[in-house]
This record gives C-alpha cells, structure tokens and sequence, in this order.
C-alpha cells in the first residue's frame, strides 16, 4: 500500500502528528481527567490536518522547489548581477507581503494598537497600521534576501551578517517604542512561513549549486536566518519613526 508517493508521504505526515496527539491525549486523560470533547470531530479535523500537511508537501516537491531553484540556474546563466538582485528583492518582498501568518499577526496588533489609543481606533486607521506594518516586514525580508544572495555569490560567512545584525537589534531595542519591540520579534518568526520558506531555501540551494565554487550546503543555506532577523529591525524603525 505504501509504494506510491503519496501514501509514503500520508503515512509520513501522519507519524509527524502522532507526537502532538499523543501529548493532547495523554494530558487531557491523565493530568486533566476530563472527557474528549467531540471525539467526531476530533478525528475529523486531524484527519483533515494529514491530508492538507500532505498536500502540501507535495505541492512543494512538485512545484515550488523546482520553480524556485531553475530560477535560480536561469539567473546564475545569466551572469546579470542585477536582475538576479532585483528578483532576489521582489521574491522576498513578494512572498512576505501574502504570508498568512503575517497579515493576522499585523491585524491584530493594529486591533490592539486601537484599544490602547496608539492610533485611532478606526477602521480607516486600523487597516493602514497594518498594511505599514506588512509593508515594512516584506521589505525587510527582500532586502534580507538581496544580502544573503550577494553574500552566496561573493563568498561571505554567514555569522558577520548574522551577529552584525542581532548586535543592531539589541542597540534599538532600548530606543523603540515598548509597544512595538514585542511585534517587532514576533514579527521575524511569522515572515518565515508557509509560503517564504519554500521558495527562498530552493533560491538559495539552486543559486549556490550553479555558481562554481559555492557548497550548497554550507552557502545555500542560511537565507532564512537572515530573513528572520531584519524585521526586528525594520519594524523597531517603523514603530520609531511613526
């Protein structure tokens, strides 16, 4: 039954879940001695989370991995310096700007920015902090993507990037706005989702395989980090300046 594709990788996203149900049940029966509210549907929705997490994956095997790294050859082919840059920019930017996770956590930290009176607590003003803050997030993560291509093609440890940045981070934290430090962290974990994570490790995989004399293991890599960290930045900036 498990020759095909797919049902190794149904039977694989099931294993996956297995962990978080077994800790669900084991809790709820035994440290809270409570009943299983709706087993149907229960059963339902887990059945439901295996197929999509399958589908899923397959979706990226068969689509978004490949798009990503034979755009990434077309680009090292190429040889243009910068239209491999300005993709890199439009791909982060681009990808960020439809994250789900993003446009929920901007919602509601504009919902919330309402309630505490830091803006007006108006639709009008409610959907504009939080087109600013997603905005701002995307472009952070194409910029971050830009940098972390050109530091694939000229050769750069990740680390110099990586703890330059997080030094900049601890130097705003103290001048940003208390409201908008705790958005600001949150906001460097949901950039890199569903929709990002995908097609930028399969930019960076394919960009450091074409280019002679770059690892990908050692240079493909790393993307994500980076794309994580400069939102903290650019949104403690964003909550300064506005």
């Amino acid at each position: 039954m498990l020759k095909t594709p797919f049902l190794k990788q149904l039977f694989g996203s099931f294993l996956d879940l297995v962990p978080i149900l077994a800790v669900v049940l084991i809790f709820q029966i035994f440290i809270i001695r409570q009943a299983i509210p709706d087993v149907g549907s229960l059963i339902a929705g887990t059945l439901f989370v295996i197929l999509g997490l399958t589908l899923f994956v397959q979706g990226l095997e068969q689509s978004l991995f490949p798009i990503g790294e034979s755009m990434a050859y077309a680009f090292a082919r190429k040889g243009s310096l910068f239209w491999l840059l300005t993709f890199a920019f439009c791909l982060g930017f681009g990808t960020t700007v439809a994250e789900p996770a993003l446009i929920a956590v901007a919602q509601e930290a504009a919902n919330i920015a309402g309630s505490a009176g830091i803006i007006e607590p108006t639709s009008a003003a409610k959907d504009s902090y939080a087109l600013g803050l997603r905005i701002t997030v995307a472009l952070s993560v194409g910029f971050a993507i830009l940098v972390g291509v050109l530091r694939i093609i000229r050769g750069w440890p990740l680390y110099y990037l990586i703890i330059g940045g997080y030094c900049g981070v601890i130097i705003m934290t103290p001048f940003a706005p208390p409201e908008i430090i705790g958005i600001a962290y949150d906001s460097g974990g949901v950039t890199t989702s569903t929709i990002t994570v995908p097609l930028v490790t399969a930019l960076g995989v394919g960009l450091a395989t074409a280019i002679k004399g770059r690892n990908p293991m050692v240079d493909g890599f790393g993307l994500i980090a980076f794309a994580s960290l400069t939102p903290m930045i650019f949104v403690m900036a964003y909550g300064m300046l506005r």
